[in-house]
């Protein structure tokens, strides 16, 4: 249920219904917009009638049940997007947010590199993977904390926040220590008990649609870190699994203007996974930014044909270039920009 409290009720006021929600057994979620007050009441609302005992107050506008599976994530608890700024950088409102790197931390030299080539280019958050989780047990799993330490020490360099990945709740401490996003992989997106861990980190969280769920799973699951009172979750397409073979993954971007019409919360979209093909990246970027999304996830390698993680669906900073070029002249027909 969400409590629609009327234009100008005090901070008194809004601390009186959450009050009162606590008191009878419901969990609490506050969302302050510009004009009203939006309380979430979670619970079962069978055993207690809110709109009786809430809806009477006087600084209660309505009292309005929440249809959807996902109440957090909803468009109906939140009415305007999500904006998330991590090291001056939005994602949301109408800011395009890049992310770009390496599919693993490999060396300094690599990291260093690309960072500076992303920096150069007008990218604005730097992606790489110090743990990596891979098909096979034999593949290159990554540096580990010393992927970490590079990972920062490009920040410190270059002044771009870091996004990285965190395999599991083991790492998830050290991975905070160091990443100013946390990313959850396709194929932890319903390892719930590390969705409700990272939930309660109070970082922003890329949230990544497992390869083989449905939107609705993708939301329930970002339910799972906004239920711990962590708002700061960023949804990412990267491709579905299916029968067609001409690409890795079947990139799904009419999931973006979906989700944005079902959730407030800010969606970008990782090409790079979602086609496994360094051709298609720059074409599917622009598709993307065009269906509405907030943002690319995207991989640069100073030299694909080496790299030890995913080289076919990396592309060149030369390319990453040429991508952000193509952005900036067609942003201004959107209305956003960079």
């Amino acid at each position: 249920m969400i409590i629609v409290l009327r234009s100008g009720a005090s901070e008194q006021e809004i601390e009186e219904v959450a009050r009162r929600l606590r008191i009878m057994g419901f969990g609490v979620h506050i969302s302050r917009g510009v004009e009203r007050t939006i309380i979430g009441a979670i619970g079962d609302e069978r055993k207690a009638n809110i709109e009786e005992k809430i809806g009477v107050l006087p600084f209660v506008e309505k009292v309005v049940p929440i249809l959807t599976p996902y109440k957090l994530s909803s468009r109906e608890f939140r009415g305007q997007d999500t904006v998330i700024e991590v090291g001056g950088v939005r994602i949301g409102g109408g800011k395009i947010a890049i992310m770009a790197g390496p599919c693993a931390v490999e060396s300094e030299e690599q990291i260093m590199y690309t960072a500076q080539k992303v920096k150069e280019a007008g990218g604005h958050i730097l992606r790489g993977g110090a743990f990596k989780p891979r098909t096979s047990p034999y593949s290159f799993q990554g540096l580990g904390k010393e992927g970490l330490k590079l990972l920062a020490k490009a920040r410190e360099e270059t002044g771009l926040p870091v996004v990285t990945e965190a395999l599991g709740i083991e790492e998830l401490e050290l991975v905070a220590e160091y990443a100013d996003i946390i990313q959850i992989g396709a194929r932890n997106m319903q390892n719930f008990r590390l969705l409700e861990a990272v939930g309660k980190l109070r970082k922003p969280v890329l949230l990544k649609r497992g390869m083989m769920s449905t939107i609705e799973e993708l939301l329930m699951s970002a339910e799972y870190i906004l239920a711990q009172g962590n708002y700061q979750v960023i949804l990412c397409e990267r491709g579905i699994r299916t029968f067609e073979p001409s690409t890795r993954n079947t990139l799904d971007l009419s999931s973006v203007p979906i989700i944005k019409k079902q959730s407030h919360l800010p969606v970008v979209v990782d090409p790079s996974h979602g086609t496994g093909r360094s051709d298609l990246v720059i074409p599917m970027s622009l598709a993307a930014i065009v269906a509405g999304a907030d943002g690319l996830l995207v991989e640069v390698h100073p030299n694909p044909i080496e790299a030890l993680s995913d080289g076919p669906q990396s592309i060149t900073p030369e390319m990453f270039a040429e991508l952000v070029d193509h952005l900036r002249r067609i942003l201004p027909v959107l209305g956003k920009e960079l």
